[in-house]
Order: structure tokens, then sequence, then C-alpha cells
């Protein structure tokens, strides 16, 4: 009798993609293989010194110790509009337009949660992260998804970006209520000029969406590029809310810190979820964290140097084995094209047959959309010894399908 039960809004998730290569990956661990892992964006470096010493601190209080503010501690949320305004000279209001949330991922599912009505739609780009998508699904509603364009060097294509848009609005039934956007993004690495931001403000007016920009990678940039920020655009607070997360910045993904900034109403909505749904964050995470984004940010220049080296190391590395990458802008990924010897594998079964073959783990690009097919993701966790090792590893793996291809 009890099979008969059904759980709707889990199956209405599919299978997670990314099990396969972790299944593989732990059974190949138990076996004794030393994996080389790039499957996860979980940073290897150590939290900043200065951060981990005001956690102990704040933790050997005993009245930091009880039920904390859903919404974050007022402390936190000045720092983080505070945070604003150096970075980008945005205004914003730490009890209306600020939240802290566990980390950006629940702050999306809560979110979502809060403001979707059964059948209401939200644009995701293809590729995406995807709590972007599911968060949606998840809270009742659909998604629409639109293939996100770039080019070869990861810009993001912004005219085509926009026909792409008005054809998922076309193509939707209801309209969408909600418009996703995360640069740079994830998987792709993909970056837009504040120009960009300008015109989807201007059209989210005109058309009447609300558009919830990720910017979790926005301090991680090379060569000069900045990340912009949609709450820099003019009336972007009328019809937007971006999210960041302390977790990359600062190597503070255990931690689990993260935010909500813009719009009133969508502010008040997920600050009210939370309210009913958890006490906040332990308060000495929330006050180290407000060291972390009052601090002196050298450390996130030095967290960045490092995956900037790194990428030279991989890039240099892997072409040396046959897999030529291009050079990203911005994130703590690399958005690799498969090599043409294994293109006919797909991504999927390029990445299982990589890991059992040449202990190399990475992530599957079928993993982030259909449009992510012929893709896999890296991410720079792993030390430049170990990158290289990986190299020579993947040199051998790959040699099989070149000799195939002599035959």
């Amino acid at each position: 009798m009890f099979d008969e039960i059904q759980f709707d809004r889990i199956k209405r998730l599919p299978k997670y993609v990314f099990a396969e290569v972790n299944d593989l990956k732990m059974a190949e661990r138990r076996a004794g293989a030393d994996v080389i892992d790039f499957s996860m964006g979980n940073p290897d470096g150590d939290t900043p010194e200065h951060i981990r010493e005001k956690l102990v601190e704040s933790a050997q209080k005993t009245k930091t110790h009880g039920y904390s503010n859903s919404k974050g501690i007022i402390k936190l949320r000045t720092a983080i509009t505070d945070w604003y305004k150096r970075r980008y000279d945005v205004d914003l209001d730490p009890e209306t337009e600020a939240v802290a949330t566990m980390g950006s991922k629940e702050g999306y599912a809560h979110l979502a949660y809060a403001i979707t009505n059964p059948g209401d739609v939200a644009v995701v780009p293809d590729p995406t992260y995807p709590i972007h998508s599911y968060a949606f699904v998840l809270a009742g509603g659909n998604i629409q998804k639109m293939k996100l364009p770039f080019d070869e060097d990861y810009n993001v294509e912004e005219d085509q970006f926009f026909v792409n848009l008005d054809t998922a609005f076309k193509d939707s039934v209801p309209r969408p209520k909600y418009v996703v956007v995360n640069f740079p993004h994830n998987p792709s690495t993909a970056t837009v000029t504040p120009e960009f931001y300008t015109r989807l403000v201007a059209l989210a007016k005109k058309e009447r969406f609300y558009i919830i920009s990720d910017i979790a990678y926005g301090d991680i940039t090379f060569d000069g590029y900045k990340t912009p920020s949609i709450m820099s655009v003019p009336g972007a607070k009328d019809v937007a809310v971006e999210s960041f997360t302390l977790s990359k910045s600062y190597n503070m993904a255990g931690w689990r810190v993260g935010f909500f900034v813009g719009n009133q109403k969508l502010i008040g909505a997920l600050q009210k979820i939370k309210s009913w749904l958890d006490y906040g964050m332990f308060t000495p995470i929330q006050v180290a964290a407000t060291v972390a984004l009052n601090g002196d940010q050298q450390c996130v220049q030095d967290i960045t140097d490092k995956y900037d080296q790194r990428q030279d190391v991989l890039i240099e590395a892997f072409e040396r084995a046959g897999w030529n990458i291009r050079r990203n802008r911005a994130s703590m990924f690399v958005w690799a094209k498969l090599p043409e010897s294994v293109m006919h594998l797909g991504s999927l079964e390029f990445s299982k047959r990589l890991l059992v073959e040449a202990q190399v783990a990475v992530a599957p690009g079928i993993g982030f959309g259909e449009y992510g097919e012929g893709y896999v993701r890296i991410a720079l966790i792993e030390n430049e010894q170990r990158i290289r090792q990986a190299a020579k590893n993947i040199k051998r793996f790959l040699s099989q399908f070149e000799e195939e291809e002599t035959k």
C-alpha cells in the first residue's frame, strides 16, 4: 500500500547527472586509486586567518550560542550594504534591501519558494547551475530555457542574448515572471559588460518581469576584467535582486554564508519565508563573515591570483597533453570543449571514462543542461603539481583515441 504513495515534487527532479561521476569517484577511491578531482567547486585553500580568529573569539562568548536572526544580524547586513557601497557605489538599506542566507544556494531555493505561484515561469539560460532552474521547479513553477550565447573567448554575445530572450518570452505560456542571470557564469565562465545590465533592467520594466542575478564568482576575475553588478544600474532595485556568497572569495564554502540584496518586495518575501523556516546562521559565523566583508581584502586578491596561476598551468599542461583549452577572464572554473578525438563519446561518457581510466574527475557539461553537451567543467581546486600529473594521465588516455583515428 505504501508503495503507491507518490511524492510529486521530488518526481519533478531529474536524475542528478553529477551523482554518476561522484559514485564512480568514490568507488575508485575505495579501490585505492589516487583521483585528481576537478569535479566540484570546493575551494582547497584555508579560510584567511583573521576570519577564523574572529569565529573562535565570538564562539567563546556564551551569549552567541542562542537563536540568531533569520535574516542575519544587523552588523552583517550593514557589512553587506557597506560592501556594495565600496565596490559598486550602490546605496542599500540593510533593514529592507538585504538578507543574509545560508549560502546563496539556500537563498535561491527559499526565494523561489516564497515568490513562485503554481505554474509561474522563470527564464533560465542553458547551460546553468542546476539550482537556478530547479529552485523554481521545487516551488511548483516551470522553467523556460534559452541558449546562452557566448563567443570562443567566453564573452556573452549580448545582442543575441536579447534575441534569445525575446524568443523565450514568445514561446512561453504564461508569460515569464522571472529571468535568472549569472555572470561570471557557472559553468561556462562567460562574462558581460555593464551595458548588458542597463538593457536588461530597461527590458524588465517594459515587459514587467523580475530579474534574479547571481554574482557568486564576481571577485575572481583576471586580466583587468571587473565584474559589473546589476545594482549599479539606476532603477535596478525596482525590478532586480542580486546574490553573492563568501564561499569562493574567502574560501568559506563550508561556512554557508551568502546574501541577497535589492528589490524590497522580493527581499521582504525572502526575509518572511526564512522567519518561518530557520533561526539564521550560528551567530559567530555571522560575526566572522562581517569581518571578512569589512576587513582587508588582500586575501581575496591572493585567492584570485592562485586561481589565475592555476589556469595558466592547466592550459599549458593540457595543451601538451593534446587538449586545447581557451583562457577565461573570470571564475574558479575552466569550461573546456572536448577534444575532437573524444567528442563522439559525449560529455558524460567521456567524464566517466576519464575518471576510471585516467583517475581524473571533471563535471560533464550535460549535467548543466542541453547546451552544456560537448564540454566539461574543470574546477581549479588542485595544486599545480596535481594539475601537471593530471595532464600526464590525460595524455595517455587521449592517445588511444588518436591511435584509432590513424588506423
